[in-house]
């Protein structure tokens, strides 16, 4: 197996992925920092490309990141070996007009992102991270120091139904206070300003979230599991750029996108619903292969797609939500997604094309399947195959507490998901 972070202990550097991603946008950027170590270089949509084998290049949009190695065989000859992960979780998205005030406070107008377990968001030390556009369309990373925001619970005294079950009204009870209502006291959009360097009349627009300010940290009897924000699915991009910057380069090409948005259904420009990868795909063929009409679809008829997103572990107490044959557990490898009903796209095809470069690796496997009783959630990975026809596995690692503030997984299954996802670039 890899070691992923020589000298250091399990999971250290997936646990700074993750504390260096507090926004899909801060993720991109990360992304984009390891792969430009790796010898990769960004490329702008609205440039022409010139390429040849062996370029590896990386191209943004927005909250999302596509990087590529070309194969030294055409694409339409050899296809291409493609992993696909998400760079947003759930979280709370700042409004326009965010600066609220009321009972003496004044608090930060938020809206639910996802569907997160909102409840676990209480009582922690929150702060707002994402970028700003700045006037002539310049734009900055920025996440504010400290702990500024809080969501605090009510005093049991004051609601002594809440052993029954606690309600949250989104609109009324998840709004972050961030000062005493003191004119004196600068706002967020002040904060915000200092923090890009800029005067606040130079702030037009901001796509922001909050965070959880405490940093991934490693846990258990062994500290061999990582407790930490956005597992959900910076675990799954941390392992598809460790992959590519560390596979051999061959015939294929190789490629890696992390879309934004999966979270509310995908449905956005740079989600994978959107155009993004069929557009990068569309472009690396016509430069490869400008002569050929057919180029696309013989491409795609070659081509295998990853769906990389974490899966449910057996819960320790209530393992009754699991279907009994197919009940994952941490460290115990990455896990193959099946569902009768599409939620995932995994086939006999695609899932046996997986377990068997998992095999030539020495990675062990595990499946999930949803109780028959129960409804299940889904990924990237329908949406892709459907929208390009690309054959597609749903795969993901073991985690509790999905959606949580602050999730959990093992660092065990870091190296053995990376070196299952670099046996897939080369299988």
């Amino acid at each position: 197996m890899p070691d992923l972070s020589p000298g250091l202990p399990p999971g250290a550097d997936l646990r700074a992925f993750v504390d260096a991603s507090p926004s899909p946008s801060h993720a991109v950027a990360e992304l984009a920092r390891r792969l430009t170590a790796a010898g990769f270089t960004e490329l702008a949509e609205a440039d022409a490309w010139s390429l040849s084998p062996g370029a590896a290049h990386f191209v943004v949009r927005h909250g999302s990141l596509l990087a590529f190695r070309l194969g030294s065989a055409p694409l339409a000859e050899a296809g291409m070996r493609l992993v696909g992960a998400h760079t947003d979780s759930p979280t709370f998205r700042v409004r326009p007009r965010s600066d609220v005030r009321q009972a003496g406070y004044r608090l930060v107008g938020v809206e639910p992102y996802g569907g997160g377990l909102w409840h676990t968001w209480l009582d922690r030390e929150l702060t707002v991270a994402g970028r700003v556009v700045l006037r002539g369309g310049r734009t900055a990373l920025v996440r504010l120091d400290g702990a500024p925001l809080r969501l605090p619970s009510l005093a049991i005294h004051l609601d002594r139904g809440v052993r029954e079950g606690l309600t949250l009204d989104p609109q009324r009870h998840l709004v972050p206070v961030w000062s005493r209502d003191l004119d004196t006291e600068p706002g967020l959009t002040e904060a915000l300003a200092d923090a890009a360097g800029v005067r606040a009349d130079e702030v037009v627009g901001a796509d922001l979230v909050l965070a959880d300010t405490q940093p991934a940290g490693a846990t258990g009897a062994d500290g061999t599991w990582i407790a930490a924000p956005r597992l959900d699915d910076l675990a799954g991009c941390h392992a598809g750029v460790t992959a590519l910057t560390g596979a051999a380069p061959g015939e294929r090409t190789q490629v890696l996108v992390a879309n934004d948005h999966e979270e509310v259904g995908s449905g956005s420009m740079s989600g994978a619903r959107g155009s993004f990868l069929e557009d990068v795909v569309r472009r690396l063929v016509a430069v490869t292969d400008p002569d050929d009409p057919q180029a696309l679809s013989r491409t795609i008829a070659r081509s295998r797609l990853v769906s990389v997103d974490m899966a449910h572990a057996v819960h320790p107490t209530r393992y009754d939500r699991h279907e009994p044959a197919h009940a994952p557990q941490l460290g115990g490898g990455p896990v193959v997604k099946v569902n009768a009903n599409q939620a995932y796209a995994t086939d006999a095809a695609s899932g046996g094309w997986f377990t068997e470069r998992c095999a030539e690796a020495g990675v062990p496997f595990q499946y999930f399947v949803s109780r028959a009783d129960l409804p299940c959630g889904s990924t990237i990975g329908p949406l892709t195959a459907t929208r390009l026809g690309l054959a597609t596995v749903d795969v993901g690692a073991p985690m509790l507490a999905m959606h949580s503030c602050r999730e959990l997984a093992s660092a065990l299954d870091v190296p053995l998901m990376v070196a299952a996802l670099t046996a897939c670039y080369s299988g």
